[in-house]
């Protein structure tokens, strides 16, 4: 148990133990039994001075709870610093479980099977990251597309070639599981108290492959190239899932294929397993020079040693309809992410020093069920293969189509790059970034952008680029999960993560891996004793 106070403000040069003595200051809890640790620190730009707000953590020989009762303070509170408890069932499972995906929710769920020794069979339809990384370099270098292994399919999943960021909104006390997890596998330890951790994608590689080995070591098997094709189902519950030409006996299976395996889904739904259509968003990559944003953000602190690549989120409501940032990425670089031939989708990616040139973010705008309903679940499915198909069809090639911000508000044709240069691999075809988004969407993005310029300076800038299309913000379809997490039409297939339309990210997709395998260990008792 800790008593934790927040809302500690200190100049953003000042060193952290002075956060440490204001905590014990505030709550009277001076005496050298006392500890103190900071759990949460970031920097705020937003008043005009730059400061770092910290968390503190006090375990101290009182009633912590009384303690805090008496205090009254707004910023001091009691916390529980108890783990969630690992379940553990009493039934016996006649096959071992099986985890189809090797993306966040797929990982954290194998992990956490394999280290209580229920020994699951990992199914991953792409390559493991040393096969990814070689299919990728030769794609981005004017290669062959691989549509087996890239950005979207294989080990690590679309979060392997990202910025890593580990931030998010769940609130759930297994976000720190995953933290812990992490760090225990290469990632940089202060990841447990950045209240915007990120890792970066040269470090999240390595951390994949040690939770991966760790799999192995702990009883679970990973087979690479090896696509869920369909499932078999006995009684309305599941008896075995089809993938790489064999029916793999299992009563019980983790569904984490990821929002992009249209194939799948496709599969799945004729096997009776229930979709239903989801609102998602598309959009455009914006750039802007890293320096640009480090003056627009810290002024004359641009550049000083103690202060990160500056970051933003922003967000416009009208309508009814949103714009908003998504994936920031500074110092990062706008990369090739489509998972089907002949089409053009752009994401960002980040290292870990975030040293690039550029920063990137999504300028995504929502989409919803009713702008693509046509009678089926995968209307939006439907949509985005458009989108990504003119795309391609535009620039004839897998160039991306790239466009100044000045032209796109002035509704002209750019001809070449201004200031900011685009960090596309491929290369950019200059023209309108955004043609082959819907009318909505383009009119949208047009209208946020001087809304935005208001709120970081420079952000409409003329010379800023827009690179298209952005589509897989999110899965266009959600697996209706009935009782006990169970798929509608299929007991025992447990879908979970951003394929299955309940994650947005790298934490709250580990999260939800992590709970689908705890469904499985509050029924069933360990296969390995």
């Amino acid at each position: 148990m800790s008593i934790l106070v927040t809302g500690i403000r200190l100049p953003f040069d000042e060193p952290e133990e002075l956060a440490l003595h204001q905590a014990r200051r505030l709550t009277g809890l001076v005496s050298d039994e006392t500890q103190a640790a900071v759990c949460r620190v970031s920097i705020d730009a937003r008043r005009g001075k730059i400061t770092r707000v910290y968390s503190v953590r006090l375990d101290a020989p009182v009633d912590e709870q009384a303690w805090v009762d008496k205090l009254q303070i707004p910023t001091v509170r009691y916390k529980s610093n108890e783990k969630p408890a690992v379940p553990c069932g009493g039934k016996r499972l006649a096959h071992r479980p099986v985890v189809i995906g090797l993306g966040p929710a797929g990982l954290f769920a194998a992990y956490t099977l394999a280290k209580h020794g229920y020994a699951p069979l990992v199914l991953e339809r792409g390559g493991d990251l040393a096969a990814r990384d070689r299919a990728v370099e030769a794609f981005w270098s004017g290669g062959a597309f691989d549509p087996a292994s890239n950005i979207q399919f294989g080990e690590g999943g679309a979060g392997a070639y990202s910025d890593g960021k580990l931030t998010t909104r769940i609130g759930d006390p297994l976000c720190d599981t995953v933290l812990e997890t992490l760090a225990a596998h290469g990632a940089p330890g202060d990841i447990v108290k950045k209240a915007k951790p990120h890792v970066g994608t040269d470090i999240l590689k390595n951390v994949v492959r040690a939770m991966r080995h760790d799999i192995v070591q702990n009883g679970g098997e990973v087979r690479f190239h090896t696509a869920l094709t369909g499932v078999r189902l006995r009684g309305g519950a599941l008896c075995a899932v089809e993938a790489g030409g064999d029916m793999l006996a299992c009563e019980r299976a983790v569904l984490a294929v990821g929002h992009s395996a249209r194939d799948t889904f496709a599969a799945l739904h004729q096997n009776g397993v229930y979709f239903e259509p989801k609102a998602f968003s598309v959009g455009v990559r914006i750039e802007h020079l890293q320096s640009a944003l480090d003056r627009a953000l810290y002024g004359a602190l641009a550049g000083h040693p103690l202060l990160p690549p500056a970051e933003y989120n922003l967000s416009r409501r009208e309508g009814g309809r949103a714009c908003y940032s998504f994936c920031m990425c500074p110092g990062g670089v706008v990369v090739a992410a489509q998972s089907e031939p002949e089409t053009i989708v752009v994401n960002g990616m980040s290292y870990h020093a975030r040293d690039g040139k550029n920063a990137n973010a999504a300028l995504a705008v929502s989409v919803e069920p009713a702008d693509f309903a046509d009678g089926t679940p995968f209307g939006g499915v439907a949509l985005q293969r458009q989108i990504e198909r003119a795309a391609y069809a535009q620039t004839g090639s897998y160039r991306a189509p790239c466009q100044r911000v000045g032209d796109f508000l002035a509704g002209r044709t750019t001809r070449r790059a201004g200031t900011v240069e685009p960090s596309y691999p491929l290369g950019v075809v200059y023209g309108e970034a955004a043609a082959c988004l819907p009318p909505f969407a383009q009119a949208m993005l047009r209208d946020s952008l001087p809304y935005f310029g208001r709120k970081i300076r420079g952000f409409d800038a003329p010379d800023a680029l827009l690179t298209g299309v952005e589509t897989r913000t999110s899965s266009p379809v959600r697996i209706t999960r009935g009782i006990d997490l169970f798929g509608l039409g299929c007991a025992g297939l447990i879908p979970c993560g951003e394929g299955a339309g309940y994650a947005g990210g790298i934490m709250s997709a580990a999260v939800d891996g992590i709970k689908a395998a705890h469904r499985i260990m509050e029924e069933f008792a360990p296969v390995l004793g």
